[in-house]
C-alpha cells in the first residue's frame, strides 16, 4: 500500500509521510510513499490512529456498499476506515464538509458532538458507540472520537453531495461559453462607463439565452453525467469473458450489486447507461431490458426474445460487466 492510502494521526495531528514511508523500486522505476510495516506499527503502539482511505475503490463489500448507495441516493459516496488504539484520539475536534455516517465494527469510541452552525444553542452529545452501532454526522458538525479500553474500528461512509447550485452551474455553463473570449479593450481603466456598457451587452445576450435552456434537458445531461462518471464494476470478469460462450438457456446470471442500468429512449433506438459507459440497442429490447433491471438473478431464458436473440443480449450484458454467470 502506498500514500495516501493510508495516513496516520496522532493527538490531532496527521504524521509525516516520511515517519512511516518508504521507497523501493519495480522494473526499474523508482516507488515513493510505500508504507512501512515496521514503522506504522510502531507508530500505532504509540498512539497513532491508522486511516485507511478510499475503500469504497479497494475492499469488495465496501465497494458494493458505496455503489449501491450512490444509486440510491444519487450522490457520490467514498468509505475510510479508522483503527485506533486504545485510550487514544486521532483527528481533534473538526468538522467535515459532506455528511458522514459512522459504522462501528470493533471495540468502542467515546464520541463528542459539538452544535453546529444551524443549532449553536445546541448542548455537547456524547455518544458511545460499540459494535454494530451506526451514527450519523451531518454535514459541519464539529465532532472527535476518542478509543476505549480496547482497540477501535469504525468505518466512515461520506456522502459527497451534489447541490442546487452546481447543477444550475452546469447547466448554465455553456451560456458562458457563447460570450466571445476577446481581450478587454485597451485603455479601459480610463473609461470604466464604456466597459459596463458592453458588459452590460454580454448579459444581456446570455439573459436572452437563458429563457432558451431547457430544464429537461440539463437535468438529462445530469444525469448521464452522473452515471457515466462511475467506475468500472469488473470483479471476475476476465473469467465471465472467457466463458461467454458455454451460456446457454438455463445459466444462471446474476446483477453486479451498484451496477449502474438506466434505459433512456431515443426513437427507434434505446440508449442503455451503465456506469462507465453506454449501450445504443434496438427499442425492441426495452422489454428484456426491464427483465434484467427488475431482478437480482435470472436466466437467458427469462428473456421475452426469441432464443438467438436472448443468447446475444446475455451474453453482450456479461461482456459489458452488467452481469455475471453465477457460481455461488
Amino acid at each position: 500500500m502506498r500514500t495516501p492510502q493510508v495516513r496516520l494521526v496522532r493527538d490531532g495531528s496527521v504524521l509525516p509521510e516520511g515517519d512511516f514511508t518508504r521507497g523501493a523500486t519495480l522494473a526499474g522505476r523508482s516507488l515513493t510513499g510505500l508504507v512501512d510495516g515496521r514503522k506504522a506499527v510502531e507508530a500505532f503502539r504509540e498512539g497513532a490512529t491508522v486511516v485507511f482511505q478510499g475503500l469504497h475503490r479497494s475492499f469488495p463489500p465496501l465497494v458494493d456498499l458505496c455503489a449501491e448507495l450512490e444509486l440510491e441516493l444519487g450522490h457520490p459516496c467514498q468509505a475510510n476506515a479508522y483503527l485506533t488504539p486504545p485510550g487514544s484520539q486521532g483527528f481533534a475536534v473538526h468538522s467535515d464538509v459532506h455528511d458522514v455516517f459512522v459504522l462501528q465494527t470493533a471495540g468502542s469510541k467515546q464520541w463528542e458532538l459539538h452544535p453546529g452552525p444551524r443549532n449553536p444553542a445546541d448542548a455537547v452529545e456524547e455518544p458511545l458507540l460499540e459494535p454494530g452501532h451506526v451514527m450519523y454526522v451531518p454535514t459541519g458538525t464539529p465532532h472527535a472520537a476518542r478509543a476505549q479500553d480496547t482497540v477501535s474500528l469504525h468505518v466512515t461512509i461520506g456522502i459527497n453531495q451534489l447541490t442546487w447550485r452546481g447543477l444550475v452551474q452546469r447547466a448554465l455553463a455553456s451560456l458562458a461559453d457563447a460570450v466571445p473570449d476577446e481581450h478587454l479593450p485597451a485603455g479601459h481603466l480610463d473609461d470604466p462607463q464604456a466597459l459596463a456598457h458592453q458588459l452590460g451587452r454580454h448579459l444581456s445576450d446570455v439573459a436572452d439565452r437563458l429563457r432558451e435552456v431547457d430544464p429537461t434537458a440539463a437535468v438529462d445531461a445530469e444525469l448521464r453525467r452522473f452515471l457515466a462518471s462511475r467506475p468500472p464494476r469488473l470483479e471476475g470478469a476476465l473469467v465471465d469473458g472467457l466463458a461467454l460462450d458455454t451460456i446457454d438457456e438455463t445459466t444462471r446470471l446474476r446483477r453486479r450489486p451498484g451496477h449502474a442500468c438506466v434505459v433512456v429512449e431515443r426513437g427507434e433506438r434505446l440508449e442503455v447507461l451503465l456506469g462507465d459507459r453506454s449501450l445504443d440497442v434496438p427499442a425492441h429490447l426495452a422489454d428484456a431490458l426491464e427483465v434484467v433491471r427488475r431482478h437480482e438473478v435470472l436466466t437467458p431464458a427469462d428473456l421475452p426474445l426469441d432464443p438467438r436473440s436472448r443468447l446475444v443480449l446475455a451474453r453482450r450484458l456479461v461482456r459489458e460487466g452488467l452481469l455475471r454467470i453465477d457460481r455461488e
